[in-house]
């Protein structure tokens, strides 16, 4: 029986199923709809209806609900690299780390 991993994450992960909005960074025709399955500020961890490779680079945006925010909800726009891939019924999960975002204004 596989021994239990001791926990290696640093920062508060939180487990929200938000929507996301991807798109592949070499193919920006590429856009799709996915959800998160947890949120921390160094990644996400998501499913797409697509298949995902690990060293993917993507582009994507979510909302951050008051829970984390701890003010009003705030959208975001980051890019990241998928670093797994997990299999999930019909859905993709990947985990991936985020490189950089940004605050977008209120629409």
């Amino acid at each position: 029986m596989a021994q239990p991993q001791p926990e290696k994450r640093t920062v508060r992960r939180f487990a929200f199923d938000l929507p996301t909005s991807v798109k592949f960074l070499n193919d920006a025709e590429c856009e799709m709809s996915g959800h998160t399955r947890d949120v921390s500020s160094r990644g996400v961890f998501m499913y797409l209806d697509a298949e995902l490779a690990e060293g993917t680079g993507i582009e994507f945006i979510m909302t951050l609900p008051p829970e984390v925010t701890l003010g009003s909800p705030v959208r975001v726009r980051c890019r990241g690299r998928v670093l797994r891939v997990e299999t999930k019924e019909r859905e993709q999960g990947a985990a991936v780390a985020i490189e950089s975002y940004d605050f977008l204004a209120e629409e």
